[in-house]
């Protein structure tokens, strides 16, 4: 039972980033990676917009019962979305411009979801 609830809510993640992928992408954002991983973090969405870099963290929910998905985003996924980031820039030698945004997903199908993008969630942890 417990295997078939973590699929479950992996399956959810996955689709929900895909929505979020799609929504960037028809806003005009170019998408650079998607699950980029080093070690055990990993970035959800790297993309461009005009002259910034953006780092989009995914979080997707069913429902908005027991807590919104942008306040998943604690000073420890942000500690890690900030050393994840260094290392990408590092890895990819790129000096540019970054910005991270949060995108929530909040739904189960296609028809019935609603998509928030915050724009400059937060501001990088000092690592």
């Amino acid at each position: 039972m417990i295997f078939l609830n973590m699929a479950a809510h992996n399956d959810l993640g996955k689709w929900g980033e895909e929505k979020a992928t799609q929504y960037l992408i028809d806003k005009g954002y170019n998408i650079l990676k998607r699950n980029w991983r080093v070690r055990h973090r990993d970035l959800d969405i790297v993309a461009i917009d005009g002259d910034e870099l953006v780092i989009v963290e995914v979080k997707t929910r069913r429902n908005q019962v027991f807590t919104t998905p942008e306040s998943a985003v604690d000073w420890r996924k942000i500690r890690s979305l900030t050393f994840a980031t260094h290392q990408f820039l590092k890895v990819n030698r790129i000096n540019a411009n970054i910005r991270f945004d949060i995108i929530t997903v909040t739904g189960t199908d296609d028809e019935n979801c609603t998509i928030q993008h915050i724009k400059d969630a937060f501001l990088p942890a000092r690592i």
